[in-house]
């Protein structure tokens, strides 16, 4: 059952021992602003807490997953303050430069990313259509994978001068030179592609996803909640192992260095880049 109200977010949704939640935002791509951030999270929170939810499934209404970070929506809301949940550490808002965005970016982004990843339970990324930046960072966080024929991921903000999105699992999602080449080029990487790298799991008719993604979570279910934490804690250890956390806390550095790059010479910290340059600088597909 559908609780939310229609002009939410975020919605949250039951159906036997699986918990679905969608971005809400189809008017915009579900571009991510900070109070999706935060609905993501309690909907996340509350699926863990409800014992009769075994399985969480995360997708996004209408044609699109997830296009990124809002960088340009009327609603972006990068100048709010929020109860901060992912890291101790002071308000973004009121600060400048570096101060700000590192503490924004920490919270927001990576620290969130970080957090959802932990969630005892497992999550499954439903994806249709576009799954772009911020989207990725969603998805990847996710245990699962499920793409809709149509799906396309894609990561373009080296076009910004900027080394990848925070929450940067590339060489872990796929490997190290295809993760050059989608970053290098910014190219569309279709949901065929990502399959053959395992970054995705399943590849589905976009008619499908829902149904197919739904079979999934309800196969999973069925396993014992404790078995399944324990598994997924000792699969993402392994992950850490083999460096990607500290991959990440690096890279997080250089982005941050790019930001205030961009910032000093030219003024703007997302180097004069908006969503329609990015647009119409990759609108190439990897094949």
């Amino acid at each position: 059952m559908t609780v939310e109200s229609a002009d939410a977010v975020v919605t949250y949704e039951v159906r036997g021992s699986t918990a679905i939640i969608r971005l809400n935002r189809p008017q915009y791509r579900n571009a991510q602003n900070s109070r999706v951030t935060y609905a993501l999270d309690a909907a996340f929170t509350r699926a863990v807490d409800d014992d009769a939810v075994k399985v969480i499934v995360l997708g996004g209404n209408g044609k699109h997953f997830c296009a990124g970070h809002d960088i340009g929506t009327p609603e972006r809301d990068i100048d709010q303050s929020f109860e901060r949940k992912a890291v101790i550490w002071w308000d973004h808002v009121g600060a400048q430069g570096v101060d700000s965005r590192f503490a924004r970016e920490s919270e927001v982004y990576l620290g969130m990313c970080r957090r959802w990843r932990e969630i005892p339970k497992p999550v499954i990324a439903m994806v249709q259509g576009a799954c772009i930046a911020g989207g990725l960072m969603l998805a990847w966080s996710c245990d699962f994978i499920v793409a809709a024929d149509d799906a396309f991921f894609q990561d373009p903000v080296v076009s910004m001068g900027i080394p990848g999105v925070e929450f940067f699992a590339h060489p872990w999602v796929t490997n190290p030179r295809a993760a050059k080449e989608m970053l290098y080029t910014g190219d569309r990487m279709p949901a065929a592609r990502a399959h053959e790298l395992g970054m995705v799991n399943h590849v589905v008719p976009l008619d499908e996803l829902e149904e197919r993604t739904l079979e999934l979570a309800e196969r999973i279910g069925r396993m014992p909640r404790l078995g399944l934490a324990l598994t997924k804690k000792a699969v993402n250890q392994a992950e850490d192992l083999q460096g990607m956390r500290a991959g990440m806390d690096s890279v997080f550095g250089l982005h941050h260095a790019a930001h205030a790059h961009n910032a000093e010479v030219g003024g703007d910290s997302l180097g004069g880049v908006d969503v329609r340059s990015i647009k119409a600088d990759t609108k190439g597909a990897a094949q």
